[in-house]
This record gives structure tokens, sequence and C-alpha cells, in this order.
């Protein structure tokens, strides 16, 4: 599931105009390096959901031939990220799914970190698998953190006032059935998370590599500098 609905806000003018996932960095669309990833990683089949000039986001994703893309339309209504899984979680049917933020991308270490998540999740103990990365080793990172991570991968939410060591990098797996029991047509996916972490289910990997966040205008040339400096 890629969310591709978001207004950005945070990132307007710019956002008025162009939808935030086709904003470029290092010259590609933000999303574009997220569907890239998960094609590299062995993903074949990507649902893309659109709300905020969508017809543009269509259009971009039409000539993608790997993944496969499924639009959502939600035009009518925008339904959050937990929403918009509801909306089309029959075609995922039983199994667990990636979740893919558009506005997060990330320099890749020496192995995908699609296939390190792939390879990590375990439904046994794990009801979500989270890429997490460092809060104060990333770009565009202007919050204190999000979590802190046991020796065994348990993610424990920040405590207000804290500052924690990991920040959510926008990409995880997660189990259907989270969903269904959600009451509502729109809803965030936040307080799942939480939810998990006191169940002790909610774990966590290391990105291998390092991680952009491009949510304001003020990060676009923070990131085009990073990735500037990786192909130099």
């Amino acid at each position: 599931m890629v969310f591709a609905a978001g207004l950005g806000t945070r990132m307007r003018p710019l956002t008025d105009t162009i939808p935030k996932p086709l904003v470029k960095i290092g010259g590609k669309a933000m999303i574009d390096s997220i569907l890239d990833a998960l094609a590299m990683g062995g993903v074949d089949e990507a649902i893309v959901n659109v709300h905020h000039l969508a017809e543009q986001i269509e259009a971009h994703v039409a000539a993608r031939a790997e993944p496969k893309i499924t639009i959502s339309d939600e035009r009518a209504k925008l339904l959050d990220q937990g929403g918009g899984i509801k909306k089309v979680l029959p075609q995922f049917g039983s199994e667990a799914f990636f979740i893919c933020n558009t506005d997060a991308i990330w320099l890749e270490g020496p192995q995908s970190n699609i296939t390190r998540l792939a390879q990590a999740w375990n439904p046994d103990t794990m009801d979500i698998l989270l890429l997490v990365a460092a809060t104060s080793a990333s770009i565009g990172v202007d919050w204190p953190g999000d979590f802190w991570m046991d020796q065994q991968g348990h993610l424990i939410k920040r405590k207000e006032r804290e500052v924690a060591p990991f920040v959510y990098s926008g990409i995880g797996i997660m189990k259907p059935e989270l969903i269904e029991q959600c009451k509502g047509d729109s809803f965030r996916l936040a307080p799942l998370f939480f939810e998990a972490a006191e169940r002790g289910r909610l774990f966590g990997l290391r990105l291998d590599g390092f991680w952009l966040h491009v949510g304001t205008m003020a990060t676009i040339p923070l990131a085009e500098e990073a990735v500037a400096r990786s192909i130099l």
C-alpha cells in the first residue's frame, strides 16, 4: 500500500500545483523512489491511493511496468492512511502487506531494505514490523524521535519530553486483521502501532543506509545535497 493521497500542506505553495509524491529529489519523483525500491525488493504489485491532484499521479504511474499499479481513488473523501487501507483490504487477502509513505526515501545500503524487512518478518511474534532510522543521523527529522528499541527488536513508544533514538521511516509490514477490527472509514495508523507496542508485537528493523524525510520545502535542498553527495 503506497500512500499518495495526502494534501502536502507543509510543502505549499509547491504542492498547490504538484502533488507531493511527484516532487523530485535527485531528479526522481519521490513516488518513483519507493516504487523502485519495492520492485527491486521483489514486490510485483502495489496499490496507490490518490486524492489531491489525483490525475497527475495516475498519469505518472500509468507508464510503470514494475510493480504493477492499482489505483485506489479517494477523490470523493480523503480517508487517512488507515481508512485508505480499509477501502482496499479485500485485495490483500489474508497476507501481511507493506505500508509505504511517499515522502520518506533513503540512500540504500548494500542490501535492499525491502528485502531485509521481508526476511525479518515473523507473523508468529509480530503484528507490525517497522523500518526505523536513527533520529540524529537522518535528514528532515524535526521532532524528538518516535521509539526506543530493545535487544530483541521490540519498539517502545517515546514518552512525552523524551528524545528517542529511532524514527519510523515510513515503511513497514502489517497484518490485515489489525485493519479489519477498526471502525469507521477514516482513521490513522499510529494508534495501531502504539497498541501493538503495548502487546509486545510491534518490532523494528534498523534501516541500512541513510534516511531522508522530505516533509517541508526546507528539507528539499538538504535531501538534494545528500543525494548529490552519494553519487559523487
